[in-house]
């Protein structure tokens, strides 16, 4: 190569390479972490959760007199509702479409599909009031983040926010700790007479959780 072409060849050359020292990476797709995508089903691969125990000594319970922030602007006592029958899904966290998923979140055994079990108890949501069931969803999220969630997907029904724990505390509920949150494990508590009739514990899959009440309300008519 003679003087003039190899001098204008090594300046191209580390001008290639002062640019790629300086200029910011691109991010890939891969980089990027996964964002909730309610219109997408759930993974086919969630771990399954398995019964620890954790909910053994709730059947038979009264249900603690503690007031409960509603989606609806209003204080809930479960110990006094008078429906026949007190369906309350607990649920950990929904999550805000476009915004992260929690780091981890799909490797924690029950974690995901808190907004299609949701779902599932907003179109069952006739049924269970023709079984003498009010439905209330519940978490420890607060009442501002709840509401987003129940205007989005057009809940029927009220969610139920027990931020300061009172109400996980006063029943043992059984709960895991992710990013500084305290979150209720996935559960249902059906209650009856001001006292837990039934306990659905672990939960899974939770989109097809409220056909699954719905089949043990059916067996189980309330007497009296």
């Amino acid at each position: 190569m003679k003087g003039p072409t190899r001098r204008s060849f090594l300046h191209a050359v580390a001008g290639v390479g002062f640019w790629a020292m300086t200029d910011e990476p691109k991010p890939t797709a891969a980089q990027a972490p996964p964002t909730f995508d309610p219109s997408r089903p759930l993974p086919a691969d969630l771990p399954v959760p398995v019964d620890d125990g954790a909910c053994r000594h709730l059947p038979g319970l009264p249900v603690p007199s503690i007031k409960l922030r509603s989606t609806s602007d209003r204080w809930v006592d479960l110990s006094a509702v008078q429906a026949p029958r007190v369906v309350v899904y607990c649920y950990p966290r929904t999550g805000v479409p476009g915004q992260p998923l929690l780091p981890g979140w799909d490797a924690i055994p029950g974690a995901r599909g808190c907004t299609p079990e949701t779902c599932a108890f907003r179109d069952h949501h006739q049924d269970l009031k023709k079984l003498g069931a009010e439905v209330f969803g519940f978490s420890t999220q607060t009442t501002e983040y709840q509401k987003e969630m129940v205007e989005r997907l057009h809940v029927p029904f009220e969610v139920l926010s027990d931020v300061d724990l009172a109400f996980v505390h006063a029943l043992r509920l059984p709960t895991f700790d992710i990013e500084g949150m305290t979150l209720v494990k996935r559960l249902t508590l059906v209650i009856s007479r001001r006292s837990i009739e039934k306990v659905f514990y672990p939960v899974f899959p939770p989109d097809k959780h409220a056909a699954e009440v719905i089949d043990w309300l059916r067996s189980h008519p309330r007497r009296g």
